[in-house]
């Protein structure tokens, strides 16, 4: 039924503990105390706990599209597992009518023992769907997916590609009446994405499909409502999808920086060098094609820290990361041994292409025995800075890894 509310969204949060050990110790608390008859406060924070998602609110009917926008760590992929069923809320409530296809995940949902076509049967076993209503749709599916070869190749053997192809050929031709796509359509050809966005267009016609993307103008192009999350919360909810996005790139509008997290390293400073040539553009600091990107940090760190290594990252304005420098690439860990450290990071001969930039800092720690790393501060999108180059010149790698050097001024 054209119109009809498939998927409502109430009041809905979710919680999470920085630390591995406390959280695990909440978790037994929490099982105790349910065994014995009563319940935890969910709706309160305890120590090391912060909210992914607070009080979200919406509802998409039939026929629709909702863009759900928003920067890293914003509480997106979160939002969508427990759309999808994967997690549940803490607090509030959701109801989603009629089956559920999601693609949240590359190549999600796949046995990679399995082929392509046994992976599509077994999908929609998952699914609840019987194997005559797959046979009746399974020519459809690989003939979309464009794999037709290698539909009977183990999916182990698939490149990232070919998993796309086909999980998104799996989802739209299983006939969901609620489909949750995250990011999966940015990898891939563009002529497949091009298939792609018209199938959802078509399918839209008896289906609700809540699509996520840090790629805003396929949010345009597919969305009639969007969602802007910021720290977990509704920053912009509605039908004015251009209002969504403008507020969405107003984030990156400003050079305050975005705390995320900061317990044991606090940032001072963080000064992107401007090139000679250029000096500011606009008021923000320049660099010219192929210059070296040279960034100040100042930071102090936690007198209990003995050692700890920097990383710096560099995103464009689609928030796509295009450039990382990491110090454990390159160096021993920074030694704490005094107040302030005053550092650099060079990432040389910069070749991207004209456009703004922005520059988030990554204090953290490795942990040798655990093999993991410890974060002891994040700054996103500290400061900006313009590269100036010829349109015909330039590119944007996915990431790169360059020689440089983090020392001492």
């Amino acid at each position: 039924m054209a119109g009809e509310v498939l998927v409502k969204v109430e009041g809905v949060s979710k919680k999470f503990c920085r630390d591995l050990k406390t959280s695990l110790w909440y978790g037994v608390k929490d099982l105790t105390s349910e065994l014995l008859g009563g319940r935890h406060d969910q709706a309160n924070l305890r120590p090391k706990e912060f909210w992914a998602v607070n009080g979200i609110n919406f509802e998409l009917r039939r026929g629709e599209c909702l863009g759900l926008i928003g920067r890293n760590g914003a509480g997106k992929s979160t939002m969508l597992k427990m759309l999808n069923g994967l997690i549940k809320p803490d607090t509030g409530k959701i109801t989603i009518e009629g089956r559920v296809g999601a693609l949240i995940e590359l190549g999600s949902g796949f046995n990679p023992i399995l082929t392509g076509r046994e992976n599509i049967y077994n999908n929609g076993s998952v699914l609840g769907i019987p194997k005559k209503e797959i046979d009746q749709v399974i020519d459809e599916i690989i003939e979309f997916s464009e794999i037709e070869k290698f539909i009977d190749t183990p999916v182990a053997y698939y490149s990232s590609g070919m998993k796309v192809r086909l999980g998104f050929s799996v989802a739209v031709h299983m006939k969901p009446d609620v489909l949750i796509l995250d990011e999966v359509l940015a990898v891939g050809d563009s002529g497949f994405k091009i298939k792609s966005f018209n199938k959802i267009n078509e399918m839209m016609k008896n289906a609700a499909v809540i699509f996520v993307s840090h790629s805003m103008p396929n949010v345009a192009i597919i969305s009639n409502k969007i969602l802007l999350m910021e720290y977990g919360k509704m920053e912009h909810y509605g039908e004015d999808v251009s209002s969504g996005i403008d507020k969405y790139f107003e984030h990156f509008g400003g050079n305050d920086p975005k705390l995320e997290f900061n317990e044991f390293a606090q940032v001072e400073e963080v000064e992107v060098v401007p090139s000679q040539k250029y000096a500011s553009l606009g008021g923000i600091p320049a660099i010219d094609y192929q210059d070296d990107l040279n960034v100040r940090i100042r930071v102090k760190v936690d007198r209990n820290i003995d050692w700890f290594h920097v990383k710096v990252q560099i995103t464009d304005k689609d928030l796509k990361i295009v450039g990382i420098y990491d110090s454990f690439q390159f160096q021993e860990a920074i030694q704490n041994d005094q107040d302030i450290h005053d550092l650099q990071a060079v990432i040389p001969n910069c070749i991207f292409i004209n456009g703004e930039y922005s520059v988030s800092i990554f204090i953290q720690q490795r942990d040798m025995v655990l093999k993991k790393w410890n974060l002891l501060g994040l700054y996103r999108y500290w400061t900006k800075f313009r590269v100036k180059a010829s349109s015909t010149l330039g590119y944007v790698p996915a990431v790169v890894y360059l020689p440089g050097e983090v020392s001492k001024s």
